[in-house]
């Protein structure tokens, strides 16, 4: 099983992956865990993620390009049975659904902002 993981913080989780029951699962070849860094897929001058705040409320927004140039690139490189994105207002991640997942996914974790972005983005 491949798992790939956008982030902003790559090396913080790098080290939940290194360690226990995934370390053993990565050792024996049955998955393989790929973080990537979203801010290398910046095209703003520091490498920024974030984008302006709309609509009020508290919180802080991401932009949609690194998210969109990231998934483009590793779509081109494999074909993925679907994108997870794990929000607050989700369904509960259960044993079951984890059980659900086939050998190809990306995963996004962020806040409601960034998955309305992504659920009307065409290009994603």
């Amino acid at each position: 099983m491949r798992i790939d993981i956008l982030s902003i913080l790559p090396d913080f989780l790098n080290g939940a992956f290194n360690h226990s029951i995934l370390k053993r699962a990565q050792e024996k070849k049955l998955v393989e865990i790929y973080i990537h860094d979203i801010r290398k897929y910046s095209i703003q001058k520091q490498s920024s993620v974030d984008d302006y705040q709309y609509g009020g409320g508290a919180g802080m927004v991401m932009t949609i390009q690194p998210i969109d140039n990231c998934i483009k690139k590793l779509k081109k490189a494999r074909a993925y049975d679907e994108i997870i994105y794990l929000t607050p207002d989700g369904e509960t991640l259960k044993q079951e659904i984890c059980n659900q997942l086939s050998t190809y996914k990306i995963l996004f974790c962020y806040v409601d902002t960034i998955k309305v972005l992504t659920k009307e983005s065409e290009n994603i």
